[in-house]
């Protein structure tokens, strides 16, 4: 295996997030797998949060994985779960196996009727296929032209989500896993606004109104490390360094 610089991260969460692992130690039926700095297990832990469903947090350090973590996830990618003794990986898979695993716990992030629970999965297609890699190839891009480009397209992405939004969430009062789907990326935007010319101002008001109102939900902030130590990790997605997963895809043009 490489000892690429990406091996060499923060070990565990901190600030809220350190304070939301302390209570989940407990051996649960269900265990996460999860990397504190990871934006797609984000996703799953503020679905843990919000559902307020049993479990076990571990902390996985992806680039120097254990031997149980690979037996039961090959892929090696968090987030992953293991639920009596099966597992599964992918983040809005994982959100959406809490939504029928747990019927009993609420609230529930995906609507009850059948054609807004489509309809929420068509606008969060969205997001995993037009705002995730926009916000990932507006931070990879080293050539200012380039960084202009995909911004523009990034702002593009956000406003036709923002045009959909009922207020003060997707679905209007109702939190949904639309939310949680955007929330990881909203709370990261900064990283944009610091160095690719971002703001979310110039995504539009709707944009602005709804970013400000998901940075602010409970299980958005209590899943959150503190700044400074995302810093190291986003420095080499901006230098175009990273080598995760996700970063190898973008340079390979595939999906993620």
């Amino acid at each position: 295996m490489s000892n690429g610089p990406d091996q060499y991260i923060h070990p565990h969460a901190t600030g809220l997030a350190a304070k939301t692992v302390e209570k989940h130690q407990e051996p649960q039926d269900l265990v996460f797998y999860s990397g504190w700095f990871c934006p797609f297990v984000q996703r799953a832990w503020i679905a843990l949060e919000e559902r307020n469903i049993p479990y076990q947090y571990k902390e996985v350090n992806p680039y120097k994985k254990e031997k149980h973590f690979l037996d039961i996830n090959p892929k090696g990618l968090v987030p992953a779960i293991e639920y009596k003794g099966k597992a599964l990986y992918e983040s809005l898979i994982i959100c959406e196996f809490f939504e029928d695993a747990f019927p009993e716990h609420e609230p529930h992030l995906l609507p009850a009727d059948p054609f807004d629970r489509a309809y929420a999965r068509l606008w969060i297609d969205h997001i995993a296929k037009q705002i995730v890699p926009g916000f990932m190839r507006t931070v990879m891009a080293q050539e200012p032209d380039k960084q202009r480009e995909n911004l523009e397209e990034l702002y593009k992405a956000l406003r036709t989500l923002a045009e959909k939004v009922q207020g003060p969430y997707f679905f209007g009062d109702q939190f949904s896993l639309v939310d949680v789907a955007v929330a990881p990326w909203v709370v990261r935007d900064y990283i944009l606004a610091e160095n690719r010319g971002y703001s979310r101002e110039a995504a539009g008001s709707a944009w602005k109104a709804y970013a400000e109102k998901l940075e602010s939900r409970e299980s958005v902030l209590k899943t959150q490390s503190d700044k400074e130590h995302y810093a190291e990790i986003y420095a080499r997605y901006l230098r175009n360094e990273a080598q995760s997963e996700a970063a190898k895809a973008m340079r390979a043009g595939r999906p993620f």
